[in-house]
């Protein structure tokens, strides 16, 4: 599903090196950590398991990324809650509109299920790189690819959608209680009632 797996490590590297010449001299550099979070599973139980189901539900439309999205943050708000981190910054940015999961409603919605738990959702990229040209400037200005060349390449990624903001929000808030339900169960060390939120692909959702 990807090329080089590698790309994400480098740019981690990139952005350590860009935070330690931006410090004061004689200050330690700010403190990091690079970790990857797996949503597979998660992604297939919100999504891939009953999209049979969920699609007529939420007006026919394709909101396979949308859900994509949702798995990523659901783990990220149990990474946040486990190690005690309160802020969840987004890199959306406006110029990539055409992706469903980029939508004020989608946006919304997700800071708001994040602060149920405690945890600050923002996007602070977002209108300041709305600009293409701006955000290809500040990333080549620092050796970093701009145009997605090695970056992974999800087998998904823009595949056609009509969807609107209603049924993105028809689809979110049709999740949200189950999802809900999967963080606290996590955080408890429930891993059967976890599991069961989401049941295999043959049985009702």
């Amino acid at each position: 599903m990807s090329r080089f797996h590698s790309f994400p490590q480098q740019r981690y590297q990139v952005a350590r090196e860009i935070l330690k010449a931006q410090s004061p001299t004689g200050r330690p550099e700010p403190d990091t950590e690079y970790i990857e979070l797996d949503s597979g599973r998660l992604f297939q139980g919100l999504w891939l398991d009953h999209y049979e189901d969920l699609m007529p539900r939420c007006g026919g439309k394709n909101l396979v990324c949308v859900a994509c999205k949702l798995a990523m943050h659901t783990k990220g708000i149990i990474y946040c809650i486990r190690n005690h981190v309160p802020l969840i910054l987004v890199g959306y940015t406006s110029k990539q509109g055409y992706y469903p999961e980029q939508t004020q409603v989608f946006m919304e919605k997700l800071a708001d299920f994040s602060s149920q738990f405690g945890i600050t959702t923002a996007y602070p990229l977002y209108e300041p790189f709305s600009d293409k040209h701006i955000a290809r400037h500040l990333l080549e200005e620092h050796g970093l690819p701009s145009t997605g060349g090695g970056e992974r390449k999800c087998l998904f990624c823009q595949t056609k959608t009509t969807a609107t903001e209603k049924e993105i929000g028809q689809y979110l808030d049709l999740m949200f209680p189950r999802t809900a339900a999967f963080v606290e169960h996590t955080l408890a060390g429930r891993i059967r009632e976890a599991a069961l939120c989401f049941p295999p692909g043959n049985q009702q959702l």
